[in-house]
Order: C-alpha cells, then sequence, then structure tokens
C-alpha cells in the first residue's frame, strides 16, 4: 500500500497543487450561491455521490486501483477514512449554510483562523519548528484575525466550527496511510450509503431537487460533484509534498478571495475593521512565503 510522505519538507509540484486547490475554492461560493435555495444537508449528499464516478475515473486513469482494494481491506485504513470522511463532511455541511445564508464573510474568517490553527497542530503534533520571520509573519496575521473576530462583535460559532473541521482534515489526511487521489475516493465511498440514504429518503416525501425541480437545478446539483473533487483531490496531493505550516498559511489565498465575492458580489457589509486587517493578512502571506520561496530554490539548485 502506498506511504504517506514522512519528511516535512516543502516542494515545487506540492505548491502547485496546494495554488490549484485555493483558487478553486476561492471561487466556490459564486457556484453554491447557485444552490441557495436547495438545503445545505441535501447539496452535500450530492456532492458526495458526484464525486465518486470522478475520482473513480481518475484512479482507474492512474492504474491505482489496487491500493484502494488494499485499503478497503484493512480495517485501520478504513478508520482513518472514517474520521477524515466525517469532518469534511462537517465542514462542507457548515459552509454550503454559510453561503446560502448570507454568512459568506463569516466563513471566510473561519478559514483566515484555520491558518493559524494548522500551525498549532503542526507545532504541536508534527513538531514543526517556525523561523523568527515565519512567527513574525503569524504573528501579524493572528492581529488582523483578533480585529475581524471582534469587528463581527460575537463569538463566531460557524468560522469557528470551519476551522476546526478542516484543521484536523488536513492534519489526518496527511497521515492517512493511502495516497492522496485514493484516499479521497475511499472517503467518498465510506460517505455514499448514508448520502444515498438520505437522498432516498427525501425523494420518498417529495422534498428533493433532483430531477423533480428545475433542470438548472439536476445539473447544478450533478456539477456539485467536478466542485468538489478536484479541488480537494488537488489539496491532497499538495498536503502529501507540504509541510503542514506551509499548507495552513497558502489558506489565506481562498477565504480572502470568498470575503471579496461576499462583499463586492453578494453584498455583504463591509466595516473599516476589515479595511485595515485584509491588508495585513496579505503582508502576513508575503512575510511568510518568501523565506519558504528561498528555500525551494535553494534546495532546487543544490539538487
Amino acid at each position: 500500500m502506498t506511504q504517506p510522505q514522512t519528511d516535512n519538507t516543502d516542494s515545487l509540484r506540492g505548491l502547485g497543487f496546494a495554488l490549484g486547490a485555493y483558487l478553486f475554492w476561492g471561487v466556490l461560493p459564486l457556484y453554491l450561491k447557485l444552490m441557495s435555495h436547495i438545503p445545505a444537508p441535501e447539496v452535500v449528499a450530492h456532492r458526495i455521490l458526484w464525486s465518486v464516478p470522478i475520482a473513480g475515473a481518475l484512479l482507474v486513469v492512474l492504474g491505482r486501483t489496487a491500493d484502494l482494494r488494499a485499503a478497503l481491506r484493512s480495517p485501520r485504513t478504513l478508520a482513518m477514512g472514517a474520521v477524515t470522511a466525517t469532518l469534511i463532511t462537517v465542514n462542507w455541511g457548515i459552509y454550503v449554510w454559510a453561503i446560502a445564508t448570507g454568512h459568506a464573510v463569516e466563513a471566510a474568517l473561519g478559514y483566515f483562523i484555520n491558518p493559524l490553527f494548522s500551525v498549532l497542530l503542526g507545532a504541536v503534533l508534527l513538531g514543526e519548528r517556525l523561523n523568527r520571520t515565519q512567527i513574525a509573519a503569524l504573528a501579524l496575521a493572528a492581529l488582523a484575525v483578533v480585529i475581524l473576530t471582534v469587528d463581527a462583535g460575537r463569538l463566531p460559532w460557524a468560522g469557528l466550527a470551519l476551522t476546526v473541521s478542516f484543521g484536523f482534515y488536513g492534519y489526518f489526511k496527511k497521515s492517512l496511510p493511502i495516497g492522496p487521489n485514493q484516499g479521497f475516493l475511499l472517503e467518498v465511498l465510506i460517505l455514499s450509503g448514508p448520502a444515498l440514504g438520505y437522498l432516498i429518503y427525501l425523494a420518498a416525501q417529495g422534498q428533493g431537487h433532483f430531477a423533480t425541480g428545475t433542470p438548472a437545478d439536476t445539473w447544478l446539483l450533478i456539477g456539485s460533484g467536478v466542485a468538489t473533487a478536484v479541488p480537494l483531490i488537488l489539496y491532497a496531493n499538495g498536503a502529501k509534498l507540504l509541510r503542514l505550516s506551509t499548507i495552513g498559511i497558502l489558506q489565506y489565498i481562498a477565504p480572502t478571495m470568498i470575503f471579496l465575492i461576499a462583499v463586492f458580489i453578494f453584498g455583504e457589509p463591509m466595516g473599516r475593521a476589515r479595511m485595515i486587517a485584509f491588508p495585513m493578512i496579505w503582508a502576513a502571506l508575503v512575510i511568510y512565503s518568501i523565506p519558504m520561496i528561498r528555500a525551494l530554490r535553494g534546495r532546487k539548485a543544490a539538487r
């Protein structure tokens, strides 16, 4: 069975995968907003089911189905897959709800806090060390997140739930003893039974939107599989090739895009605090990225 990467280093290939995932996630609210009239659990169930054929086709093309079959026979791998599957399902459900109900800014806040949580996990659980420049970048980002949190005027429970669920998803995903593409298919296969059962129940109650609503609803629900599978596969590959702390900092890209879409397209309110905090977060990203890029170039030159 394919083993996960064990050395905590960064690679340019991993950086490319991660950037692709976060840019995709950054524009995802535009797609989800089109389905805001559909209950979040139904959207999540369709995201799961329509991801299965996409992820399965990818494994067939890559010729890596043997690893998946081995994983399905391993109780330990199945248990770990169930953990990551549960975490990502919780994350999806809260996120879809937040976009549909006008809380996209709070969702962005949650994903801004998440990199700090990922860095904490990396330091405490993986023993990752940060230099002074990186610590300064984290301090600046933390101050910006505090400003955003105080500006909200209440405990952002949805944002915090997104932070914790996705932070631990990244941590356990990195430790999953199977390749990233096989791991994603394993997760959606584990989830497909409950998802299918729920959709059958909705259909029996006459409450489903698939094939009974408008043709647009049906195609949007089918397309949600692509919108789900592509960035998660990119992220899974990137997470295997980057340090957890690096993955955490790169996550500032998606919430920045989500925030801009929420304010300028969805019309959610923007105050002075947010106008101050967001440039601070971008500055933190630049400060952190410079030594990382230099280290990558140095290793490439050495090779």
